[in-house]
């Protein structure tokens, strides 16, 4: 490999920087210095490598240049030999500076990264008063030592890969050496290899590629941001991908009991955490099902209603214009536009946003005779219910099924709700991930391992681990 080579590989870049330096100070020994600014610090290519490269009389008596020059004649600790000028390349794209030799042959290349990156920060999503304070950053590096600082065992594997034909994207696979099931450890690293796109920017851009069905609405893998939860899935038996530029965590597989579940649970009085669990069961379903039963209820079997309460609502439709099924829509999709306002402009105007929405527009179009007071309190129950699902993933499947539930109860009343329902069941029933029931442990083992999916039960009374996802060592404490 010749300098010109690299040159024309990264010609027309502006950070592409080059100097031609005497080793030693010799005449006889010119090598040329690349680099790319921005990805490498200034300073350690300065002190680590041009420095010692420059000292007068350092190769002295020197047989072989780049064989003194990987003994210790420069001081950068990481150093490799590079064949191509593609793997030169590469390495300068990561962070590296190369040495490359006017007369050809092999290039060396050392780690001088720049140290810019974002500072370890408070998790803003997955928030908990007892957990800990840090979150995932966009650096993988900087990812896996908080995985390591957590799991201070050898056991703990990251295997690297890369993603991506132009984006070079660094993927770790990370498990743990004797929990993990071997088979879905090598199953993830085969779909990952397989991937074949132009770049890795997004985390759909790794999930979709990946799961058995990237075209359900419902999650098949785990997003957190925090290093703790990530940690404690891995000991679980789950398997782990940390992307760079993406500060998040991937665990596979994703079941629903999984989805229902939080970090904060095992921090928690055993009592406590059944309970919200319990409750967040619940909420799915209110979420999913009560604007359809609703729907059914008031259109097709109003003898179901209680008289007072059927009285209060006929009395409140009598101004109201519009069917109730196109009410219960049109307050959904409302909804629907509000969340999206509120998410995309800033936090300050998002607020302001979905506070006028929720009060002020809700509570005119009420007393406009626009909707009736009890279909805003439904769509407003439901809403509510939905926001209590601690994956968002989650939350927006729960939201788009909701719109197909009351289309089939206002066209068919409790059986159209019934059959939508059991159909979701079905649906639900025969989706598999990564090998794996996505109900389980719902659908797999006895009743205890049910009760483990709907309860949190005392921590020293938690000696095995899940049984679906099939670990080589199942007993998780004496």
């Amino acid at each position: 490999m010749l300098p010109e080579d690299l040159e024309d590989l990264f010609s027309d870049c502006g950070d592409f920087e080059r100097r031609e330096v005497l080793a030693g100070g010799e005449e006889s020994r010119p090598v040329r210095v690349f680099w790319l600014d921005g990805l490498t610090s200034g300073k350690d290519v300065s002190e680590d490598v041009l420095r010692p490269l420059t000292q007068p009389g350092r190769f002295a008596g020197a047989g072989h240049l780049q064989e003194a020059i990987r003994a210790g004649g420069v001081w950068a600790c990481a150093c490799r030999l590079r064949d191509t000028a593609e793997e030169t390349a590469a390495d300068l794209l990561r962070g590296c500076c190369a040495l490359v030799f006017p007369a050809g042959g092999q290039a060396v290349t050392f780690e001088v990264k720049s140290q810019d990156k974002r500072a370890v920060s408070q998790p803003t999503v997955e928030k908990t008063l007892k957990g800990a304070k840090d979150a995932f950053t966009e650096v993988l590096r900087v990812n896996t030592t908080l995985i390591r600082r957590r799991l201070r065992t050898p056991d703990a594997k990251l295997v690297q890969t890369t993603v991506g034909r132009r984006s070079g994207t660094d993927v770790a696979v990370l498990y743990i050496d004797g929990i993990a099931d071997p088979s879905l450890v090598a199953q993830v690293r085969r779909r990952l290899d397989a991937i074949d796109v132009d770049g890795l920017t997004a985390a759909g851009n790794l999930e979709q590629y990946i799961t058995d069905r990237p075209r359900s609405l419902f999650p098949q893998l785990l997003h957190t941001e925090r290093p703790d939860r990530f940690a404690a899935e891995l000991l679980a038996g789950r398997v782990g991908l940390l992307a760079d530029g993406l500060p998040l965590g991937f665990l596979l597989p994703g079941t629903l009991v999984a989805f229902l579940r939080v970090a904060e649970d095992r921090g928690q009085n055993w009592a406590v955490a059944s309970l919200l669990l319990l409750l967040r069961w619940l909420s799915l379903g209110v979420s999913l099902l009560l604007p359809a039963l609703f729907t059914a209820m008031a259109v097709y079997h109003p003898e179901m209603i209680p008289t007072r309460l059927l009285l209060s609502m006929v009395e409140a439709k009598q101004s109201v214009p519009f069917a109730l099924e196109t009410e219960l829509l049109a307050m959904l999709l409302a909804f629907e536009l509000l969340m999206e306002a509120g998410l995309r402009l800033p936090d300050p105007v998002g607020d302001t946003v979905s506070i006028i929405g929720g009060l002020i527009v809700g509570q005119s179009a009420v007393e406009a005779k626009i909707v009736s007071p009890v279909s805003l309190i439904v769509v407003a129950a439901a809403a509510i219910c939905g926001f209590t699902q601690p994956s968002r993933d989650l939350g927006a499947a729960l939201r788009l099924l909701r719109f197909g539930l009351v289309l089939l109860a206002s066209a068919l009343g409790l059986v159209g709700v019934m059959a939508g329902a059991a159909g979701l069941v079905w649906y639900l029933c025969t989706m598999d991930v990564f090998g794996r029931s996505y109900l389980a442990p719902l659908t797999e083992g006895g009743l205890r391992e049910v009760l483990r999916a709907l309860l949190r039960l005392p921590l020293p009374a938690e000696k095995y681990r899940e049984r679906a996802l099939r670990t080589r060592d199942r007993r998780a404490q004496a």
